[in-house]
C-alpha cells in the first residue's frame, strides 16, 4: 500500500505598505512562511521582482529543497551502504528563463556535492550513490527539467586529490 504524506504551512503575505496592491510599486513582495514547530521563514520576491534582496525567495528555496532532499537521500544510502561520510556541502546552481510574457521556468539544476569520506577505499561507492539518491529524491522526481550531479569525493586526509565522477 502507498502511503501519503501531507505537509501544511501558512504563507502570509507581510508587505502591506498601507494602500495594499494600490499600483505595482505601491507595496513589498515580503511574505512569511510559517510552519508549526518551526521557526518562519522570511521571503520576498527575487530583486530582479523588486523583492528583498536580504530575504529568501521562492527560486531560491526550490533549488535548496532539490539540494537538501538528494542529500538527505544520498546520506541514507551511505549510512546503509556503510560509507562513512564525514563532511557533505552542495554549491548548487539553477537557471530559470524569463519569457517574453513574463513567465518562466527553471531549465536546469546542477548539483555539486562535495563529500568527505573516512577511508579512500570508500570514495567510488560514495560516488556511485549519487545517481542512486537522484533516482529517489522526492523532489527532483517532482520537477520538469534535468537535475544534473557533478559530485566530488576525497577523504580528509589533505595530501588525496579530490575524485570527481
Amino acid at each position: 500500500m502507498k502511503k501519503e504524506h501531507h505537509y501544511l504551512l501558512t504563507t502570509k503575505w507581510t508587505g502591506n505598505l498601507g494602500e495594499g496592491t494600490k499600483d505595482y510599486t505601491a507595496y513589498e513582495r515580503s511574505f512569511d512562511i510559517e510552519i508549526n514547530n518551526k521557526a518562519n521563514i522570511r521571503g520576498s520576491s527575487d530583486p530582479a521582482f523588486r523583492g528583498d534582496l536580504t530575504k529568501h525567495n521562492p527560486e531560491e528555496l526550490l533549488l535548496a529543497s532539490l539540494s537538501s532532499c538528494h542529500m538527505l537521500w544520498y546520506l541514507h544510502f551511505c549510512a546503509t551502504a556503510k560509507i562513512i561520510v564525514t563532511e557533505y556541502s552542495d554549491s548548487a546552481t539553477g537557471v530559470m528563463v524569463e519569457t517574453a510574457n513574463g513567465s518562466g521556468q527553471f531549465v536546469k539544476v546542477i548539483l555539486k556535492p562535495l563529500v568527505v569520506v573516512a577511508e579512500a577505499a570508500m570514495i567510488s561507492q560514495a560516488l556511485a550513490l549519487h545517481q542512486k539518491a537522484s533516482k529517489y529524491c522526492f523532489i527532483a522526481n517532482s520537477m520538469n527539467f534535468p537535475i544534473t550531479h557533478q559530485p566530488s569525493c576525497k577523504t580528509s586526509s589533505a595530501s588525496l586529490p579530490d575524485i570527481k565522477l
